[in-house]
């Protein structure tokens, strides 16, 4: 009986130190994830739909909860983005996500040390992000867009079987993008068509640029894939059906939203990787050792509504080639 009471008191005791032992040690600290962009905030149906925060949840982070996510938007104003990184560098975040050239430039100037994931960036090496794709170096990596004459080639033969004939096209660009002329200036010179480039800078311009394209007496527009044209879909969209020009656009979205025609990396498969690295720096991986990736899907995207409007009739074989068709 004496050893039962004393095997019952040693009992207690254990129980007792480990929950001492347990309340002593300090709660687990959730991560903190930067996000920076030179857009606007998005709504919480957006972020819900979110490619990325899809993958993340499936990853199994859940932002409140196993993360703490901490968003700073430009609002399309690029002379914030500095403060901004600033900002988030200051907290700290354990990682900063950066949407774009701009962004992913911004957080580089502010921090050689926090782990910075970058997405939708044209030429990371060229505008000194990385050392190399294979082999990044610093704190920095991601997953880039690819640009190059074999991009440029696709999307004007396109545009060309969709408009047989055309020989004068107008190209939608600004100085973020505008690195992408001479390759396919050269590409436009092979196929026998003069490229005029549409300089626009803000989104205010958009409104003006109907009137410069009518001027060089475009046949067909081509918008480059910058993000000003990416955040202004609507008014992209709806300056290609004001001007009655068949019309190619870099990503779906624009003709989901009513453009003709897209050609381009397909963005979603694009947001699930970079939430893919962002996990792995989370879980300790260093940016340096992990080469930035560039896109393994291509998507071609024809809007049927919009080539009615246009009174175009699409070619069955350009048909064929789309991988989705919207009708």
């Amino acid at each position: 009986m004496r050893g039962r009471a004393v095997d019952l008191v040693l009992l207690a005791l254990s129980l007792l130190c480990v929950s001492l032992t347990a309340e002593a040690q300090p709660p687990r600290r959730v991560p903190i994830l930067g996000v920076l962009d030179r857009g606007f905030p998005p709504s919480e149906a957006q972020l819900r739909e979110s490619p990325f925060w899809q993958a993340m949840h499936e990853l199994g982070w859940v932002a409140g909860q196993t993360i703490t996510v901490e968003r700073r938007s430009a609002e399309g104003d690029e002379e914030r983005l500095q403060g901004l990184a600033a900002e988030l560098v200051q907290l700290p975040v354990d990682v900063l996500l950066a949407g774009g050239p701009q962004p992913a430039l911004a957080a580089k100037a502010a921090s050689t040390t926090i782990p910075i994931v970058f997405n939708g960036v044209g030429r990371p090496v060229e505008i000194g992000l990385v050392a190399s794709l294979a082999h990044p170096g610093g704190n920095l990596t991601g997953v880039s867009t690819f640009s190059g004459s074999e991009l440029e080639t696709k999307r004007l033969e396109l545009l060309l079987e969709a408009a047989p004939g055309i020989s004068r096209v107008a190209v939608l660009t600004n100085s973020a993008v505008d690195f992408l002329l001479p390759e396919m200036a050269h590409v436009a010179h092979k196929l026998g068509v003069t490229l005029y480039p549409i300089m626009v800078s803000t989104a205010d311009q958009l409104d003006h640029a109907g009137a410069a394209i009518m001027t060089v007496r475009a046949e067909a527009l081509l918008v480059f894939p910058a993000a000003l044209f990416q955040e202004e879909v609507p008014r992209v969209v709806k300056l290609a059906a004001t001007s009655r020009l068949p019309t190619l656009y870099p990503y779906r979205f624009f003709v989901a939203g009513g453009g003709l025609m897209s050609y381009g990396a397909n963005r979603v498969d694009m947001a699930r990787r970079a939430a893919a690295y962002v996990d792995k720096v989370l879980k300790g991986a260093k940016p340096a050792d992990l080469p930035v990736e560039q896109p393994m899907r291509f998507e071609f995207v024809i809007n049927l509504k919009t080539a009615k409007a246009l009174g175009l009739m699409m070619p069955p074989m350009l048909l064929f080639q789309a991988d989705e068709v919207i009708r």
